[in-house]
């Protein structure tokens, strides 16, 4: 009996020292303000701690391409990308593969936003009245703050963004955006129609102070990217894994806080129309 207690004691031991022997890293692109990031990926990397049996951390970074290198220096193994930076993660890291996307990314959309002092309104097609203001972007390799709404500026009126507007900026991140139209520094500026609707429905003033005056048409756009080598360092399946993980993700209270609805299989072949567009614009070596 002695003996059969130790051994079960050792094979716990053991297990817990497998547990802990590697941590899974990882990352976030910073499309709002580093409170809310941490709050909202704390809370996943103890789900996905709970789910797959070892030790999670998330990593914060402060900007879109400190993820893509943080993925690409193996800093991290898992990230929730944007489309384009997804595109770029997995070129740079060869067997990398988006597994999972939001519900809501395969229609994703971009807002356009003016401050309302200027008394633009809503328009089912790309907004009159906006050539010769200032406008922002987000972070210069945003798929939903750049890339899209460039491109659609591009498309709809012949122009790139410095001959259509008198200013140009870049604000760095979705909820920064939304603050700098709203109190009048930039008239006008594209962001992540998510960020704006919570910001809207938790009753933030920037939103009456700035109003929507044109979506995109949709695109696919976030997504969770694995590096390829997981498997090698955790255990065969475990990509297959983390997958399972994340689209059997139901609390409802961290859906919420990306916000999506749940989390459903991504495979790189849906962001090929972000690779091509990105290609297009020059935003891909």
């Amino acid at each position: 009996m002695m003996r059969k207690t130790l051994t079960a004691v050792a094979a716990m031991l053991l297990t817990a020292s497998s547990l802990t022997a590697e941590t899974l890293y990882f990352s976030a692109i910073p499309d709002e303000d580093e409170t809310a990031l941490i709050a909202r990926f704390e809370k996943v990397a103890d789900y996905l701690e709970g789910a797959l049996g070892v030790d999670v951390q998330f990593v914060p970074v402060k900007s879109y391409a400190a993820s893509v290198t943080a993925f690409r220096n193996d800093q991290v193994q898992l990230a929730w990308f944007g489309g384009l930076t997804g595109v770029q993660a997995r070129r740079l890291s060869p067997g990398a593969k988006a597994i999972a996307q939001g519900v809501e990314d395969q229609t994703f959309v971009t807002y356009f936003i003016a401050n309302k002092a200027l008394g633009l309104t809503p328009s089912d097609t790309f907004p009159e009245g906006i050539e010769g203001r200032t406008f922002t972007f987000g972070a210069k390799t945003s798929t939903s703050g750049r890339l899209m709404p460039e491109f659609h500026i591009r498309q709809e009126t012949g122009k790139s963004p410095e001959d259509l507007f008198a200013k140009v900026g870049f604000s760095g991140d979705h909820s920064q955006t939304l603050r700098l139209v709203a109190s009048g520094a930039w008239d006008v500026g594209a962001l992540n129609y998510s960020v704006y609707d919570k910001a809207e429905a938790e009753g933030a003033p920037q939103a009456d102070d700035a109003v929507v005056i044109w979506k995109t048409p949709p695109y696919p756009d976030y997504n969770w990217t694995i590096r390829g080598d997981v498997d090698a360092r955790f255990g065969d399946g475990f990509s297959d894994k983390v997958q399972a993980a994340l689209i059997g993700l139901t609390d409802a209270d961290v859906l919420a806080s990306f916000p999506r609805s749940g989390f459903i299989p991504a495979q790189d072949s849906d962001y090929q129309p972000i690779e091509d567009v990105a290609t297009e614009l020059g935003l891909l070596e």
